[in-house]
């Protein structure tokens, strides 16, 4: 049985990459916000939010961007899947541990937070599209 090593991509310089560090950005803009308008609370539940969708994101980002090429394709979609299935359970694990280990917690801010990294995600096609390539 031969074994071939998928080629491997810098991580730094897959798509996710720029999406991530603007999740990042966005994370720590609404914690700041939240912190300055809110009070302490919401600010620490703003940050915690960003991060329960930032964690997975760049677990499955690292995960499914890790090989490139078209000989890498069959590793690719098992990463994907993977991939996924591991940033849902890690979601979860994170929005359980928050619950419990969190007091107080500013519910609003946490979901506020958690959806407006989500949506940063969600206009990753704009964000990649501009992107320079090197």
């Amino acid at each position: 049985m031969v074994v071939k090593t998928p080629n491997k991509a810098p991580f730094h310089r897959t798509p996710a990459f720029p999406v991530l560090i603007l999740q990042l950005i966005v994370t720590l803009a609404v914690a700041l916000v939240l912190w300055v308008f809110q009070g302490l609370v919401a600010g620490y539940s703003g940050l915690l939010g960003g991060l329960v969708a930032l964690i997975p994101n760049s677990y499955f980002a690292f995960r499914v961007f890790r090989y490139s090429g078209a000989r890498s394709a069959r590793a690719i979609v098992g990463e994907f899947y993977s991939g996924e299935a591991g940033k849902l359970i890690l979601t979860a694990v994170l929005f359980i541990t928050v619950w419990l280990a969190v007091e107080p917690l500013n519910v609003a801010a946490v979901f506020g937070s958690y959806l407006a990294v989500l949506a940063t995600g969600a206009s990753a096609l704009l964000i990649v599209r501009g992107f320079p390539k090197h």
